[in-house]
């Protein structure tokens, strides 16, 4: 596989271990005129990509905080995503993609594959990530703390200050101003309009997922509907509902019912 040019990759025509196919890239709502010779390579999943169209949708996913490649094509005479999940390898290799982004595309990786198994924050003592097993659990342990210190030494996962008060609580510590940001956040946030969603002029901007309890904001575009970039679980930006159980009663496109201001977190239960 090659690049012609600066910004434009090709396929080697006579790369052998790739299937070529003749139909249009699967992932371009624009397809070009008639005559295009770009080739494009069938995925794992059998949609049709260039490398320039995988490297844009792959990119645009790490940008929107997901590390796990989803196939976004309709499956054939549907309105239904393909949502075939792409190895990472696969993606490396179709996309064409250079050093440069291959080291792009790790880095911004990492960081997002270990938040969703785990939860870390930089210890207020001695700076390094400590991980908080318990979730519903504020009062955090530092063993290097606790070792250089020559005694036991917990912070507070909310206000970052040690500790103060009984454990374990999961609402707040005895330190002053102690206060859960996330909530004050959801709790306080401006209310925007979803343009292209029939009847919603004023829905909170910001929502923590019903999954994971991650905050997450509409771009304003396109339906009601959102992919938590932690979780991986589709859920409505009005009613808070998952995906399917809104569509029972609703569409994409239509006011269901709002959900008010959220004021508590869903704690995620990853097991």
């Amino acid at each position: 596989m090659t690049s012609s040019g600066q910004n434009e990759k090709r396929y080697d025509p006579r790369d052998t271990t790739l299937k070529f196919v003749k139909r249009p890239d699967d992932l371009d709502p624009y397809p070009p005129e008639e005559g295009d010779l770009s080739l494009r390579a069938e995925m794992s999943c059998g949609h049709a990509v260039t490398p320039e169209s995988l490297t844009a949708w792959c990119r645009s996913l790490l940008d929107q905080g997901q590390y796990r490649f989803l196939c976004p094509a309709l499956k054939d005479g549907t309105v239904t995503k393909c949502n075939a999940m792409w190895p990472y390898a696969e993606v490396r290799r179709l996309a064409v993609l250079t050093p440069q982004e291959m080291q792009h595309f790790e880095e911004k990786m990492a960081p997002l594959a270990a938040a969703r198994y785990c939860e870390f924050k930089a210890c207020p003592g001695c700076k390094t990530n400590v991980e908080r097993k318990d979730l519903t659990n504020l009062n955090v342990h530092c063993p290097i703390c606790t070792i250089d210190k020559e005694k036991t030494y917990q912070f507070c996962w909310q206000c970052l200050e040690p500790w103060k008060g009984r454990a374990p609580r999961s609402d707040r510590c005895d330190n002053e101003g102690c206060t859960n940001r996330d909530l004050e956040l959801l709790k306080n946030c401006k209310l925007v309009a979803l343009p292209q969603v029939l009847g919603v002029t004023a829905c909170p901007s910001i929502r923590a997922c019903p999954t994971c309890g991650m905050k997450v904001e509409h771009d304003k575009t396109g339906c009601k509907n959102i992919i938590c970039p932690r979780c991986n679980k589709e859920f409505c930006f009005v009613c808070l509902k998952l995906t399917p159980e809104c569509l029972k009663t609703s569409t994409h496109y239509k006011l269901c019912s709002m959900a008010p201001r959220q004021t508590s977190v869903p704690v995620w239960r990853r097991h």
